[in-house]
């Protein structure tokens, strides 16, 4: 890997009171989901760190810049099949037409030389057309006349067309274009790709370094004993598997109890090693939910509370300290919220500053199998399982829907996306779902 810009550098993000004072309808107690996003959004700086990787590190990384071909591909006209490559100029409209077999050309073995005025040549897959040559017709169409030892070969009339099966020079990628746009996230056909160009070296962003911590007297960690009144922190080992998901450089600070210095000391440390901090739980009004108290001390918040369910309890803003600076985003404690929060809230935000292009979560139209109850006012994301019945997608929420059931999350498949403005859902009325496959 080779360094091509200072991959401790953070990019410098915008005032969120600036973003904010100029909203006549700004209430960070009560923020609609879609006004909470596009202030998030607003908000993100990528990181500006660039790196080069070899091609085959760079799977899941982000393009830090477009990917010009150095060459044609194809570089040559070839064959896209086994058959027989010849001028079409010698086909016969109203008869047969018989060519003369001059020779062979393999993958890798040009045939030498230029075709004559009814000659044909034997030509495998991906072989180079020889000059005189512009159709290949598929070896089953053409017959060998008995005793003839492959010399000549007849055509049907009306077997091929001209310029039938010739992969032209440039006709994938032209040398000059470009081949992969950045900020997409590489995937296996990408690597293919730029592997086909000779490139063995990639600009990608530098990984995104995200700081988190559960926070919370009454959370024990997997393996330690449970006392009475405790209860096993999960919330880590979700937001653990969504950021390895996103490929992010994960700093898991574990749990952090509710003692304002420790959690200044979390959040302190949290911001001088990472560029966003995720934490679960403390954004609540109970006594012992100290985060608003540190995020006073230490930080700029542009909003507390979302109009949705679950997750209305959500904070997000910066933190500065030791003269650096982290986006934080405060879910709640409940284990399905936790989740709801990360996937509409933090998710696209993180993307955003990986500088990969963050389309939002694609939506599919289902029917509801059974109706729902919805509040007008917030938008709900309900747990819902998708089945195929009668060649329609039909959707049911599951039995709980309680925000810190976090089995109702196992046994989903996709979440039912309630608007801010809907009211109730019949039976039969058409829903929008986003699917769980791929993100949970």
């Amino acid at each position: 890997m080779s360094e091509i810009t200072n991959s401790n550098a953070r990019p410098a993000q915008p005032s969120l009171s600036a973003l904010t004072s100029c909203m006549s309808d700004y209430d960070p107690h009560a923020m609609p989901v879609k006004q909470a996003q596009a202030i998030i959004s607003a908000c993100i700086t990528p990181v500006n760190a660039i790196e080069k990787v070899a091609l085959r590190s760079a799977l899941d990384r982000v393009l830090a810049s477009d990917i010009i071909s150095p060459i044609d591909v194809p570089a040559h006209d070839n064959s896209a099949m086994d058959g027989y490559a010849f001028n079409s100029a010698d086909l016969r409209h109203d008869a047969d037409t018989v060519l003369t077999v001059a020779g062979t050309a393999h993958a890798g073995r040009a045939y030498q030389g230029a075709l004559a005025s009814g000659q044909a040549i034997r030509i495998m897959t991906g072989a180079l057309m020889p000059d005189g040559a512009d159709t290949v017709i598929p070896q089953e169409f053409v017959s060998i006349p008995a005793g003839s030892q492959a010399a000549f070969i007849t055509i049907p009339a009306a077997a091929v067309k001209p310029g039938a099966n010739r992969r032209l020079a440039g006709e994938d990628l032209q040398a000059g274009t470009a081949a992969i746009s950045q900020g997409r996230i590489l995937r296996p056909a990408d690597l293919g790709l730029l592997a086909s160009l000779g490139i063995a070296e990639i600009p990608v962003r530098r990984r995104l370094r995200v700081a988190f911590f559960s926070t919370g007297d009454e959370l024990r960690s997997v393996g330690e004993a449970l006392d009475p009144g405790c209860v096993y922190d999960s919330n880590r080992y979700t937001l653990y598997g969504m950021l390895q998901r996103l490929g992010c450089d994960i700093i898991d600070m574990g749990v952090v109890g509710d003692d304002p210095q420790a959690l200044e000391n979390a959040f302190r440390s949290a911001c001088e090693n990472a560029d966003a901090i995720i934490t679960s739980g403390g954004v609540s009004v109970g006594d012992a939910d100290h985060t608003k108290q540190m995020m006073a001390q230490l930080g700029d918040v542009a909003f507390w509370k979302i109009g949705m369910r679950p997750g209305r309890p959500l904070a997000f803003g910066s933190i500065t300290s030791g003269g650096k600076q982290a986006l934080f985003f405060g879910l709640p404690g409940n284990p399905v919220a936790v989740m709801v929060s990360f996937y509409f809230f933090a998710r696209e935000a993180l993307l955003q500053m990986m500088g990969a292009q963050a389309a939002p979560l694609p939506l599919m139209r289902a029917t509801a199998a059974v109706g729902i109850r919805k509040r007008p006012g917030r938008t709900e994301y309900q747990r819902g399982i998708l089945s195929m019945n009668d060649g329609q997608w039909s959707v049911r929420p599951t039995a709980a829907q309680g925000s810190g059931i976090l089995r109702s999350m196992a046994e989903a498949n996709c979440m039912i996306v309630l608007a801010h403005e809907q009211g109730d859902v019949a039976s039969g009325d058409a829903v929008e779902v986003i699917l769980f496959d791929g993100l949970v």
